[in-house]
């Protein structure tokens, strides 16, 4: 199997279309390991990618400063927990990797932008190759971070499980039917699908491209194991600003592509 091959694939959200099949994450070699380019590495076939932090440490170290651009390594130092830079430099080499695979030419070599933001037409929208391309994203907490590459828009988010006791606060933001389906669980069934209805909701709404500029009320995903039918493409314009999600710390992990 292809370092790229992702594995076999479960039912997930794609922007504004029904569930499609989408492959279950593989894991990323480190550097200095190659990744396949052009036809090896298909940018029609949506995939995603691991990139635990314990393993790409090291040579994301190490190579940062021949991959990234200035403002990527800029923005690294302003991390001010070590876990924390060694996370965000694994996730953005990781990515330019992957995607200058995807283009042909080399990590550094790769131009990322912003779109313009659907819901104000400002310049903080979804990132996006600067010349076209395949759409990405990307998403990281604690230790592990989550790429996925596709021929249409896409979103990924990965979360840890929160602690029992935020759930409740932290449901207060959900869709009113979503709080109720959490409200319905046992107590200790309860972190699990908040961590699933949180990543599966702003996964999609990255999908979108509004990300937590909308609502998170505003839509729902459903907090059950299977995801219902998307909501249908709406205009970005009725979303509202919402407050930041709450973020936890404790394992273990849940990531919801769409």
């Amino acid at each position: 199997m292809s370092p790229l091959t992702p594995a076999p694939p479960p039912e997930v959200y794609a922007s504004g279309h029904a569930a499609l099949p989408y492959p279950f994450p593989a894991p990323l070699p480190p550097l200095p390991a190659a990744l396949p380019g052009p036809p090896g590495v298909q940018p029609l076939r949506p995939g995603l990618w691991l990139v635990p932090t314990d393993t790409h440490r090291d040579s994301a170290a190490r190579y940062a400063p021949f991959v990234l651009d200035a403002a990527e390594l800029a923005r690294a130092e302003e991390f001010r927990r070590p876990a924390d830079r060694a996370t965000y430099l694994c996730a953005h080499v990781g990515l330019r990797r992957l995607l200058g695979a995807h283009l042909g030419v080399a990590p550094r070599a790769v131009v990322v932008e912003r779109a313009p933001c659907p819901c104000c037409g400002g310049p903080h929208g979804r990132p996006v190759l600067a010349d076209g391309g395949p759409h990405f994203s990307l998403s990281h907490c604690e230790g592990l971070s989550l790429i996925a590459v596709a021929a249409t828009p896409v979103g990924v988010d990965i979360e840890r499980v929160p602690a029992p006791h935020l759930v409740t606060e932290a449901a207060e933001v959900l869709h009113p039917a979503e709080s109720a389906e959490l409200a319905a669980l046992d107590g200790a069934l309860r972190p699990a699908a908040f961590a699933r209805v949180w990543t599966r909701k702003e996964a999609y709404l990255k999908g979108l491209g509004v990300g937590l500029g909308a609502d998170p009320a505003s839509t729902y995903v459903g907090a059950g194991p299977v995801p219902p039918p998307p909501p249908p493409p709406r205009s970005t314009r009725k979303f509202l600003p919402a407050a930041p999600g709450n973020t936890a710390s404790d394992p273990p992990t849940s990531a919801e592509p769409i």
